[in-house]
């Protein structure tokens, strides 16, 4: 099985936030919450909880904007 880019879930305190997703997006999110639950040998219980840790890994990950950011 490949594996994942997102590891375990940190617990930390929630901010509220809404948002609306397209219901193939959430329908994708379920499936990677699936995913990531098997290949950690535990459920995800809530696969919004992945939305927070998935958008950290892409702003970590974007060598565009972390060259933007150091250019301001």
């Amino acid at each position: 099985m490949a594996k994942l880019k997102l590891g375990l879930i940190a617990d930390h305190k929630p901010v509220k936030v809404t948002l609306d997703l397209p219901a193939s997006l959430h329908r994708d999110l379920v499936a990677y919450a699936d995913v990531l639950g098997r290949q950690a040998g535990q459920a995800i219980a809530d696969p919004i909880k992945l939305i927070v840790p998935m958008l950290e890994r892409f702003i970590a990950t974007d060598r565009g904007f972390a060259k933007a950011r150091t250019e301001q």
